[in-house]
């Protein structure tokens, strides 16, 4: 532990000396079983729920069985939290302390991460009491079959950054105000003919809602729901509280342990290892960053986009001179990417053609019985990457219509961009769906290269082709 603490010192020291700007760090040593309970709760005071249990099981036995091992879990607050597995070496524990402190970094300073929560750690304690509460109230059972239901759609919420809270623009403004005249105490008088005229005439107009399509489902459920009670609407706003805290990891994920992988491996460096320690840093920094053949490790990748990124704006092109890029400029330029960028931006402005050749990037599917590659082209590759990432990696689906046929059923539209939903999963959520709104439940997608409406009415499911 000794050794350890100095560790912690020395690394810190460091990180700050290159530069990164990171929250108080608090460290915690922890034997295997609090280590993947916490991977697989995600949090480590987070409400109880199956679903979790089942992950840490199976985290648990890969573990037991040797074919996945976690090091550490860091957690994104204020002060940031790092859990150390116990049966680290200190060599380990060197490489994972300056990993998180770069992570804890990225927290701090990315732009997707400016409106979460500091206080998350605290906040879903509250949540974990409240909901027992609940369990107390109207049963473990109601409780966790509700739980079931919002978890199910968990994903579909608006994490954006700069939604507007108003939704009346400047012209709404300019209109409205355009009709008022200048009053004197007799404008009461002049207007009664000219109101009993165009009382006569005016027509209650039915609003659609939403009056635009509102991606956020779950707000759009908790605002709109003719079945929920009270506690179902407080439930459901604790989880999509808990899940625009994770949103933002979701969107970064490969810039994250690009940017965390880059400075462990400087920081590492810039420390007096022995030999033992160098050659056992070199197998476990190898193990983090190695590619693969069959799918992208966000470890690697990023990793390589920002090596990139340091190396061609240290010396940039004749034509990114002309841009006034100027020499040596990597560093500055990483951290402003680090800053500005998630995922989709980063891939599309920053994985060049070179690179995507050098590390021979390729696109491959199953035809038959064999996986072959289909294609290497620059544009196909990085398009591919790009469209993984959106939504982060979910299907985006709007709300259309809430109040669909004018009985207060649910209309829901799946905006197809060339990958069809799951539909055996689609028949499984339907009926949660239904469970939440309490009506008919529709969702609008692509199938077969054909508009398809899919519906569940609470006994049955219906399916039916569209033509529009």
């Amino acid at each position: 532990m000794k050794a350890l603490n100095q560790a912690i010192k020395e690394i810190t020291e460091v990180a700050a000396g290159f530069g990164l700007d990171f929250y108080p760090m608090r460290y915690e040593v922890c034997p295997a079983e609090i280590i993947y309970t916490f991977g697989a709760y995600g949090m480590p005071t987070r409400f109880t729920h199956w679903s979790f249990g089942k992950q840490f099981h199976k985290m648990k036995l890969h573990y037991d069985l040797g074919l996945s091992q976690i090091y550490e879990l860091v957690i994104n607050s204020n002060p940031c939290y790092a859990f150390l597995l116990d049966s680290n070496s200190l060599i380990q524990n060197k490489l994972i302390i300056a990993h998180v402190l770069a992570h804890c970094d990225f927290f701090k300073n990315n732009i997707r991460f400016s409106n979460t929560r500091r206080d998350m750690v605290e906040s879903m304690a509250a949540t974990a009491e409240r909901i027992a509460h609940y369990e107390m109230i109207h049963g473990k059972d109601e409780v966790e079959a509700f739980l079931d239901a919002v978890l199910s759609i968990q994903e579909h919420i608006d994490p954006s950054i700069n939604k507007a809270k108003l939704h009346l623009d400047q012209n709404d403004y300019l209109k409205n105000n355009s009709d008022q005249k200048v009053k004197t105490p007799y404008d009461d008088l002049w207007g009664l003919d000219n109101n009993r005229s165009e009382k006569k005439d005016v027509k209650k107009e039915m609003k659609k809602v939403p009056e635009k399509p509102e991606k956020d489902l779950l707000l759009f459920i908790e605002e709109h729901s003719r079945t929920l009670d009270d506690w179902q609407r407080d439930v459901l706003t604790m989880m999509r509280e808990e899940m625009l805290y994770f949103w933002p990891q979701l969107e970064t994920k490969i810039m994250n342990e690009g940017w965390a992988s880059y400075w462990h491996q400087r920081i590492i460096r810039e420390m007096d290892l022995t030999s033992d320690e160098l050659i056992e840093f070199a197998k476990l920094n190898a193990g983090v960053v190695q590619p693969s053949k069959t799918h992208i490790n966000p470890y690697y990748l990023g990793l390589k986009i920002f090596e990139d990124i340091e190396k061609r704006y240290d010396a940039p092109s004749k034509e990114m001179i002309e841009r006034g890029v100027k020499p040596y400029s990597g560093k500055e330029m990483m951290f402003e990417v680090r800053e500005l960028e998630s995922d989709i931006s980063f891939i599309r402005n920053y994985l060049t053609k070179e690179l995507v050749e050098q590390e021979d990037m390729y696109l491959f599917q199953k035809q038959g019985d064999m996986y072959k590659i289909t294609d290497k082209q620059y544009e196909k590759v990085r398009d591919q990457l790009v469209s993984a990432r959106v939504n982060g990696g979910f299907p985006y689906i709007y709300v259309e219509n809430g109040d669909y046929l004018r009985n207060g059923e649910l209309y829901l539209v799946h905006s197809f961009e060339g990958i069809e939903l799951d539909l055996p999963y689609l028949e499984n959520v339907l009926p949660y769906i239904y469970e939440l709104w309490g009506r008919t439940v529709h969702l609008e997608t692509f199938v077969d290269e054909k508009n398809t409406l899919f519906s569940y009415n609470g006994e049955k499911h219906m399916s039916r082709k569209l033509y529009k």
